[in-house]
């Protein structure tokens, strides 16, 4: 049941920042943009923006959602739009694929606010598991608030056997974070409208079989930590 309600919270927020009808690819296309803005002031922050350049540079992929809303009203819940990008054989990222992230918790609670989110994925096997088609922080793939202070030369073994690594923007500083319990799934949708054809995600970071140059100034702001 717990599951179940996690689901329905995840498409409820999926659905909350915007009407059904609205534009997917509009939606889509803003959230490449905001991600860009997250990622840049992730790596420019002074006290982690060293250990996340040193832990891409070993990352499988990353995901980067610029708007996760917190709202509570005795059942909270948290979720929102994010995208994933995956590192090539030639260190190169791909193109983004668009997902959704969400969550629910139960008790008293009140208020809500928003955060930026990401994900450093560090395994290969976190990797795939999240190419499918959704995937339950804690039960399907382990994460880890991410660290501080780690060099270039003990980046590699830094994740410990963590699938993931969690930052986020919290109060106006960049810390690392608990997604636990959190499902992350694929927004076939925004895919579609984005790349003007029915794709998986799969097919987007790992096969390269499609393209938007929307999203090159992401790709590029990622390029800048080889």
């Amino acid at each position: 049941m717990l599951r179940s309600l996690m689901l329905a919270a995840l498409a409820a927020l999926a659905f909350s920042s915007s009407p059904v009808k609205a534009d997917n690819y509009y939606n889509a296309a803003n959230i490449a943009s905001d991600s860009q803005r997250t990622l840049e002031a992730l790596i420019k922050d002074n006290q982690l923006g060293p250990t996340v350049k040193n832990l891409m540079k070993n990352a499988k992929g990353v995901m980067i959602f610029p708007d996760i809303i917190k709202a509570a009203l005795f059942i909270g819940g948290e979720g929102g739009s994010g995208l994933l990008m995956a590192k090539q054989p030639n260190g190169a990222w791909s193109y983004p694929a668009f997902y959704t992230m969400g969550s629910v918790s139960f008790g008293f609670q009140a208020g809500g606010q928003s955060q930026q989110t990401v994900l450093i994925i560090m395994t290969q096997a976190g990797l795939d598991a999240i190419l499918n088609e959704q995937v339950k922080i804690g039960a399907d793939i382990s994460a880890s608030a991410g660290p501080r202070g780690i060099g270039a030369e003990t980046a590699t073994t830094a994740a410990g056997g963590k699938d993931v690594f969690v930052y986020s923007l919290n109060q106006g500083l960049f810390v690392g974070a608990s997604v636990e319990g959190a499902i992350i799934a694929k927004r076939s949708d925004w895919n579609q409208a984005y790349y003007g054809q029915a794709t998986t995600p799969r097919q987007i970071v790992q096969e390269n079989a499609v393209s938007n140059p929307n999203a090159d100034p992401l790709r590029a702001a990622a390029e800048l930590i080889r």
